[in-house]
């Protein structure tokens, strides 16, 4: 039977848009992700539901918008800590 390759011979598995090294040390960011209006009005109409979502919400949402599970997550937590500034203000 094949042998299985040793984990050291994988590249590092990364979620999609995450931070990436390169060789010397700098930071290399995927590039700042544009939402479409369907996409956003999506979001926005689930965000009015429930803040928070759970895992397999997330896949389906990310799933249903042509996005990763990643971009959901980030876009849920930015959109709480936006939600949270705008409440202590008023």
């Amino acid at each position: 039977s094949p042998t299985p390759t040793p984990p050291e011979q994988k590249p590092p598995a990364l979620p999609n848009g995450e931070l990436r090294i390169n060789g010397r040390g700098k930071k290399l960011r995927k590039p700042r992700t544009i939402y479409s209006s369907l996409q956003l009005q999506a979001l926005n109409q689930r965000f009015q539901q429930t803040q928070y979502l759970a895992l397999p919400e997330r896949a389906e949402l990310a799933a249903q918008l042509g996005l990763t599970q990643t971009q959901v997550k980030i876009w849920f937590q930015n959109k709480r800590s936006k939600y949270k500034k705008i409440m202590k203000q008023s």
